[in-house]
């Protein structure tokens, strides 16, 4: 499995900054809005638990997960639905409480006990929170808030420093299921993350900003530990067991480096701050079509025999 959050975890986290309007007058009661949260949270957490992380609504097209916190009080765990972006291997957070005057709950949660859960797509993560401070939080709050401006919007309006929290992944993964599935599970992460990333890029107008480039690099660098994975013990493991295989497996290998090739170009385009949007578009939209093609093939030829192999 790949290490990067949006694979094996999946990353940057704002809590609960949902593009919605804020309460009516005639609701100012913070007991009254927390009850209104909690009602569409738990709306949101059956949503995404039944489709494997897809949601509908103001969370169609945005990274989503669920943060699991547990407080030190009598009532037991707390899951909030929370809109991320990937910062390498860890996953940052906003405790905005859409701009209120008090942490949310959530944040207080981990404050106490660090340990929380994060859900991701189909993947549970054990990971450790991190609250950042200084120049680390000013710098990165920065930088998400190219691509959020509701962070800058809540901040701009709140009484308080929103705080940044980071979610370091300590372990984790999909259910247990057979290795085919398993299989598709990961090439499902990689489809949605290479859709998003593609809309970002196209949404990005005269100038990259930093943001969209930490999340290319996330998703090159998660990509490439894939398929690394893949040829050195998925493969060899199949060519013992299945000498049938061989130009099956000789022929997704090749795939593999066609796939690294264009992966080295993106990551030589991203990285280079001239780069026009339209270039790296253009670089995006060849790596789509080139690994669309490469997992539809490989899912045809090996699902049915992973799945097959005795648990």
């Amino acid at each position: 499995m790949p290490r990067t959050p949006m694979f094996a975890g999946i990353s940057t986290i704002v809590a609960r900054d949902r593009p919605r309007r804020p309460y009516p007058p005639h609701t100012p009661d913070p007991e009254t809005r927390e009850n209104m949260s909690i009602n569409v949270d738990q709306q949101v957490i059956e949503e995404f638990r039944a489709n494997r992380g897809r949601v509908g609504g103001p969370y169609e097209g945005r990274r989503l997960l669920l943060l699991t916190t547990t407080g030190t009080g009598a009532g037991g765990p707390r899951t909030t639905p929370i809109v991320y972006l990937p910062d390498g291997e860890r996953m940052l957070v906003l405790a905005s409480a859409e701009g209120a005057s008090s942490h949310p709950a959530w944040f207080r949660d981990l404050l106490a006990r660090p340990r929380v859960t994060v859900e991701a797509g189909p993947l549970t993560l054990d990971a450790v929170a991190v609250v950042l401070e200084g120049e680390e939080r000013d710098r990165l709050f920065a930088r998400v808030a190219q691509v959020e401006p509701l962070w800058a919007e809540q901040q701009a309006g709140a009484a308080r420093t929103l705080p940044v929290v980071a979610l370091n992944p300590l372990g984790g993964g999909p259910p247990p299921e057979p290795m085919g599935d398993s299989l598709k599970t990961v090439h499902g992460l990689l489809r949605r993350e290479l859709a998003l990333l593609r809309e970002e890029v196209a949404r990005s107008g005269t100038g990259l900003m930093a943001q969209l480039r930490v999340n290319c690099l996330t998703f090159c660098q998660g990509l490439h530990h894939h398929h690394a994975l893949e040829d050195a013990r998925v493969f060899p493991f199949l060519d013992a067991r299945h000498p049938e295989l061989a130009a099956v497996l000789a022929r997704l290998r090749e795939e593999h480096r066609t796939v690294k090739r264009i992966l080295d170009e993106l990551q030589a385009l991203i990285s280079d701050e001239a780069t026009d949007p339209a270039e790296l578009l253009a670089g995006v939209e060849r790596l789509t079509a080139d690994l669309e093609a490469h997992l539809d093939h490989e899912e045809r030829e090996l699902v049915p025999i992973l799945n097959a192999l005795a648990p």
